[in-house]
């Protein structure tokens, strides 16, 4: 894996289906492991801001969702965010 420009975004919907708001961000160069877990630190970032208190996050990445659904150690890099 190679650093190379990357960006996250996000779609927020409603228990019902409704449209409530969208979001992207660049990453700057980051590997594309990083980027995965920066895509969900800015995703609850911007849910926690709109308010937001039942989250269901779906994600691409399986690493991903294994390291955030249990208590596997997120990269270092990453943990003070």
């Amino acid at each position: 894996m190679y650093p190379d420009l990357a960006t996250c975004g996000g779609i927020f919907y409603g228990s019902m289906g409704e449209f409530i708001g969208v979001f992207s961000a660049f990453l700057e160069v980051q590997t594309t492991l990083v980027a995965e877990f920066y895509g969900v630190i800015h995703t609850m970032e911007e849910a926690q801001k709109m308010g937001l208190t039942n989250v269901w996050l779906k994600c691409d990445s399986a690493l991903v969702c294994v390291v955030f659904t249990t208590r596997t150690n997120v990269p270092w890099m990453l943990r003070n965010q």
